[in-house]
């Protein structure tokens, strides 16, 4: 009995010491949850706000850098230019370019050719009987003269040349000079063959063929000197670069071209045009407050479709309403602009270069502006002329010593006058009163 009650109590006792352990062992858990916990809240609440902060300001100091700053704008464009149409009478038959797209021209040059009715069936027959007056020369030994010989050489060197061109323009060029020296030689062979032979017969045949083909063709000259295309779409008369049409260019009338921004003119096989390729014009359409206060002779520029920057000059204005009306004229370029009618566009109205700064660094007293300069924590309120202000920033410089004097600084001034310089610290929203001057 007494070692029964002995072995409860040592039971008893053991339970509670495991009860105990437990207790302790739930209690470090718990503490080192509430530390984790705890620490968690703190860095969630740091991160919070520092970015509270970052976003009230996201920093007091800004480095000084060479920047730009633009007073831009995206403007639809309607190209107006300086072109004459040139066509034939016989514009049905279908034409041959002998100038190229972009090609210059002189005044009463060729420019293209319609073809003739029966132009296909000549020109198969010539053909025919280029070989055959081949095969005819061949036969014959007693008419190579040192011309012939010469045409031979020439020949052989085109064909050598032809080999290795791939533009389809220049292939044109060799392939017509081939056929004018085989025409050359062929007529220095009838020449001196016999009358009535075969060879001579041949080749009197084939130059009343060509005969025939010149007669009927039909060759349409430039009017005037200038840049050739085949981009026409009928606008040419009404989009003219005068006075009396700058006058017509309202917002409802250029609307109702009904043209597609950027589309390209098509080209067309019944006429070309000789373009002025010196300059050319730029009407547009705005309600900027610039576009209004814009005068008859202001300065420009133009930023076209290809990323190309170009000076323009303010021509015509119209105002209408709530908006107005503007003609641009720039003379570089205006190849690019040849193959459209309607752009998009950007109109830049000003640009400045120089030191970069941000309007809250800035500070006005007395008419003049300052920046706070940090150098290595050394605080300086400098001096700065404000070149041109943006939305956000501006550009600044120092000022000269003539400029200082117009001021009215003293020479002691003018010689301990601390000047902004590239990479500069400025303070954003600095207090001047706490800075030394």
């Amino acid at each position: 009995m007494k070692g029964m009650i002995i072995k409860l109590e040592s039971q008893e006792k053991n339970f509670f010491e495991e009860k105990q352990k437990e207790n302790k062992n739930t209690k470090k858990k718990f503490n080192k949850k509430m530390i984790i916990y705890i620490a968690i809240f703190l860095v969630v609440v740091y991160l919070i706000y520092t970015i509270y902060l970052l976003i009230k300001q996201p920093t007091d100091i800004f480095t000084l850098e060479e920047g730009t700053l633009y007073s831009e704008e995206t403007d639809i464009g309607y190209v107006i230019r300086d072109e004459v149409v040139i066509q034939g009478e016989n514009y049905k038959n279908g034409m041959e370019k002998i100038k190229s797209e972009g090609e210059k021209v002189a005044v009463n040059e060729a420019v293209f050719r319609y073809y003739t009715k029966n132009e296909e069936s000549l020109k198969t027959k010539i053909a025919e009987l280029d070989t055959k007056i081949q095969e005819a020369m061949g036969n014959e030994t007693e008419i190579f003269t040192s011309d012939m010989k010469s045409l031979e050489t020439q020949i052989d060197q085109k064909l050598l040349e032809i080999s290795s061109i791939n533009d389809t323009t220049k292939l044109e060029e060799y392939k017509k000079e081939i056929d004018e020296l085989i025409t050359k030689k062929a007529n220095i062979a009838g020449d001196l063959s016999p009358q009535g032979s075969y060879l001579k017969e041949l080749i009197e045949e084939r130059k009343n063929y060509e005969n025939e083909l010149n007669s009927g063709a039909e060759y349409v000259n430039s009017s005037k000197s200038g840049v050739v295309s085949y981009k026409v779409d009928g606008l040419e008369e009404v989009l003219k670069p005068t006075e009396e049409c700058f006058s017509t260019l309202t917002k409802e009338y250029l609307e109702n071209l009904d043209l597609k921004t950027g589309k390209i003119v098509p080209t067309s096989e019944e006429s070309g045009k000789i373009i002025d390729n010196t300059y050319c014009y730029i009407a547009t359409i705005s309600n900027t407050e610039e576009a209004k206060n814009a005068e008859v002779g202001d300065k420009v520029s133009v930023r076209l479709p290809s990323g190309s920057e170009v000076s323009a000059q303010i021509t015509y204005a119209l105002q209408e309403d709530e908006h107005r009306v503007l003609i641009l004229k720039i003379e570089k370029g205006v190849e690019e602009l040849i193959s459209y009618r309607k752009i998009s566009f950007d109109l830049i109205w000003w640009s400045e270069n120089g030191l970069k700064v941000p309007n809250q660094a800035i500070v006005k007293e007395n008419d003049l502006a300052y920046v706070v300069r940090n150098r290595a924590g050394y605080l300086n309120k400098l001096l700065v002329k404000v070149k041109k202000e943006g939305e956000k920033y501006s550009i600044v410089e120092p000022y000269d010593t003539e400029e200082l004097k117009e001021l009215g600084f003293s020479n002691e001034e003018i010689i301990s006058y601390k000047k902004i310089s590239l990479y500069d610290e400025v303070i954003l929203n600095p207090d001047l009163t706490k800075v030394q001057n």
